[in-house]
């Protein structure tokens, strides 16, 4: 990836190093500890997420060094001490690490990441871990629930001047693709991601001639192969569909080239496109796309195409690009078990605020697969040693309400978290975008339609296995008597 190149090892919220700090002084920098990175509720009170973000992890990752620069800036701070700043200038990722792969359905309190080892280590990557999965997935997220609401019709990513700056835009880009966008306006993730480049013209094309004519004529002869006009500069009835035809008959036609298409990005743009579509038949441009852009999510799509819009292709910019209408993905990472001696402890988070209660121990995800129907039954968290043998019947059960049991029989277990890292060295094959595309397409195909919906999905099932359970319940147990 050519994007990017500053050292991002810096980028840690202060606590982890002073934390750090703490560790070494307490004699703590060889504890072993495991941490998972989790998310608690779904964006847009949806029924699933989108993993994303994993390669920007472990990019990250695989480059952690402190420069002399990071070590003479911290001495000033006048609270490290100089071995901790020597640990630092000699520091060399070593932790494991597992993963759920990019393009993975995933649902809440799941392990999507877990980091093991040093405990000095496995704290300091809190934050870039958390940024990088957090952001990439609620915008995968958000991509999906508009691609999902143009049913079939292309949606591009047009948000790139409306992201939270240059990264937002770029990685935000990327993420839109694994969710289902068929291309972005942001050329540099065509040129890092291969996520395809899109775009014609912007109003100010039109303007900067003196006629709309002699705008939409200049730009077919410049681009006769990929003519798309954007007709709402003045009056797309009056002057913009007919100049377009002009142009398409004057042009084009001699050429031996047809219209690509449209754009509409202002006014009525349902009516406008029914308006528009009979024009272009009329007129023997049947093959003329519609394409409409303007503000646009997943209720306005939904409510367009209910309403007989004639669109082929969306363009939808600041509320995919910054998932405004849930614009945070709550991802946590907290401390699951300590490695000290040989012995291992699991720890547990308690709260009064039932769904900030952790999941306990060092731990593993599989996905139950119906072997009828092909579709996922339920997700189960088990210990990181413990098997789920899908050649004898298993059963699952709720979590909270423990009398909701079922036992399969039929079905296939299937691990969804691989190892990225091996102490500290990548031993994962990192997967080219359409690979990842291509996963997420497949995998959302498991996914029964009820979880699907935008209003009132399913509940997917996320169990833990009864040995999990039980560890937990042992664990709030001990605690509740303290």
């Amino acid at each position: 990836m050519a994007y990017n190149k500053i050292n991002l090892t810096m980028l840690t919220d202060f606590y982890e190093l002073t934390m750090a700090g703490g560790y070494l002084e307490n004699g703590m920098k060889d504890i072993t500890a495991t941490f998972d990175m989790f998310y608690r509720r779904n964006p847009d009170k949806g029924g699933f997420a989108i993993m994303a973000g994993l390669e920007q992890a472990v990019e990250y990752l695989r480059n952690l060094t402190f420069t002399d620069e990071d070590i003479a800036f911290l001495r000033t701070k006048n609270i490290f001490s100089e071995p901790f700043l020597e640990y630092l200038r000699n520091f060399k990722f070593a932790c494991d690490v597992w993963a759920v792969e990019e393009g993975t359905p995933i649902f809440p309190h799941e392990p999507l990441v877990t980091v093991r080892g040093p405990i000095i280590q496995a704290q300091l990557v809190e934050t870039m871990i958390l940024l990088t999965i957090n952001h990439q997935s609620l915008i995968a997220t958000k991509a999906n629930r508009i691609v999902r609401a143009a049913d079939g019709r292309g949606v591009m990513e047009f948000g790139s001047r409306r992201a939270h700056s240059y990264d937002g835009a770029v990685f935000g880009a990327r993420a839109a693709y694994i969710g289902g966008c068929i291309g972005t306006a942001c050329t540099i993730s065509d040129r890092d991601f291969g996520v395809p480049a899109l775009g014609t013209m912007a109003h100010s094309w039109i303007q900067s001639f003196d006629t709309e004519y002699e705008a939409f004529a200049a730009y077919a002869k410049r681009y006769p192969n990929a003519c798309t006009l954007l007709v709402d500069t003045y009056n797309v009835i009056k002057s913009g569909i007919p100049n377009a035809i002009k142009v398409f008959n004057e042009i084009l036609v001699p050429m031996g080239c047809r219209p690509q298409g449209i754009r509409i990005d202002s006014g009525d743009i349902t009516y406008l496109s029914k308006k528009a579509r009979k024009m272009l038949d009329d007129a023997g441009f049947p093959d003329c796309q519609i394409c409409a852009s303007n503000s646009l999510d997943e209720y306005i799509i939904g409510d367009m195409l209910r309403q007989g819009a004639k669109i082929d292709s969306f363009g939808v910019g600041e509320r995919l690009i910054t998932a405004s209408s849930e614009p945070v993905f709550g991802g946590v990472y907290k401390v699951v078990s300590i490695l000290k001696d040989g012995i291992e402890t699991p720890k547990i988070k308690i709260s009064e605020n039932v769904a900030k209660i952790t999941n306990p121990c060092f731990k593993d995800l599989y996905r139950l697969y119906d072997n009828e129907t092909g579709k996922a039954i339920a997700d189960v968290i088990t210990l990181f040693d413990e098997e789920i043998d899908d050649t004898k019947p298993y059963t699952i059960f709720d979590p909270e309400h423990t009398w909701k049991r079922k036992t399969l029989t039929n079905f296939k277990a299937v691990k969804i978290r691989k190892q990225i890292f091996n102490k500290g060295e990548l031993c994962y094959e990192l997967p080219n975008l359409q690979t990842i595309t291509e996963r997420c397409k497949q995998q959302l195909d498991t996914l029964w339609d009820e979880v699907k919906r935008f209003e009132n999905p399913h509940a997917y099932y996320v169990d833990l296995s009864e040995k999990l359970w039980n560890e937990k319940q042992a664990l709030l147990k001990a605690n509740s008597a303290v």
